[in-house]
C-alpha cells in the first residue's frame, strides 16, 4: 500500500523514511494563513489543536483524485504543526529577529507542540473513508545564552520550523524535556499515525517499503 504526503517538509519526510516507509510526496499549495483567517472569520480564534488539524485536513484534502494523470490508489496524509506558548500560537517564523524574539521569550520555559494529522483512505482511487486526530507534546528548553540563539538563528534552521526549533538537528541540544511522542516535535506522531491506520483496518507493518 501506498502513502502519500501531501506535504514538502523534509523533517516528516525523514521521519516517514526512518520508520520504514518511502511516501509519494505530493505538495498541496494550501494558503494556511488564508485557511485559518476564513475559519476563524466565521468561527471565531480557533485554538491550537483544532487549528492544525483543520490544516491538515485541507492539505490533505487538496491532493485527493488524480496525480499525474493517474487516480491516487493508496492513503493520503496531511499534517500541520504549532507551537504554545502561553495561550500564544506560534507558526513558522520566518524572520530573524522574529525567531530571536521567540527563543527568548521562551528559553528555560515549557510551551506545547502541537500536531494536526488527517489521514485519507484512497484507495482504489476513490475517497472511501477518513480519520484525523490531533497530538500535542510539551518541549522545555534550555536557559540558553544570548550568543547561542544568535548563532542558531544565523544558521537559518529555525526560519521555517514551528516555534522556530527542531529537537532533531541544530536545535537538539537546546531542548532539554520532551513529554509526549518525541516525533510529534518532530512534525507528526507516529504512534499517532500508526492508530488512525488501525482504525482503517491496516497493520502499520504492511506500510514498510523501504530497506533501512
Amino acid at each position: 500500500m501506498r502513502l502519500y504526503l501531501a506535504s514538502t517538509s523534509p523533517a516528516r519526510l525523514a521521519l516517514l523514511r526512518a520508520a520504514g516507509i518511502e511516501p509519494v510526496v505530493v505538495p498541496s499549495h494550501v494558503d494556511e494563513e488564508a485557511a485559518v483567517a476564513a475559519a476563524e472569520a466565521e468561527h471565531g480564534p480557533l485554538p491550537a489543536d483544532a487549528m492544525v488539524q483543520l490544516l491538515a485536513r485541507l492539505k490533505a484534502e487538496a491532493v485527493r483524485g488524480d496525480l499525474d494523470g493517474s487516480p491516487i490508489d493508496g492513503f493520503i496524509l496531511g499534517g500541520d504543526s504549532a507551537f504554545e506558548l502561553d495561550g500564544q500560537i506560534y507558526g513558522k517564523p520566518h524572520e530573524p529577529e522574529v525567531a530571536r524574539g521567540r527563543w527568548r521569550a521562551q528559553r528555560g520555559r515549557t510551551g506545547l507542540l502541537h500536531s494536526g494529522h488527517y489521514l485519507i483512505d484512497h484507495r482504489g482511487g476513490v475517497e472511501n473513508v477518513s480519520v484525523g486526530r490531533t497530538a500535542v507534546a510539551a518541549v522545555t528548553f534550555a536557559d540558553v545564552t544570548d550568543s547561542e540563539i544568535d548563532a542558531y538563528v544565523a544558521s537559518g534552521e529555525p526560519l521555517e520550523v514551528a516555534g522556530a526549533f527542531t529537537i532533531d538537528s541544530l536545535g537538539g541540544p537546546f531542548i532539554t524535556r520532551v513529554e509526549g511522542d518525541p516525533s510529534t516535535v518532530v512534525g507528526l506522531s507516529l504512534a499517532t499515525l500508526r492508530d488512525l491506520f488501525r482504525e482503517l483496518g491496516v497493520d502499520w507493518p504492511s506500510l514498510w517499503n523501504r530497506v533501512l
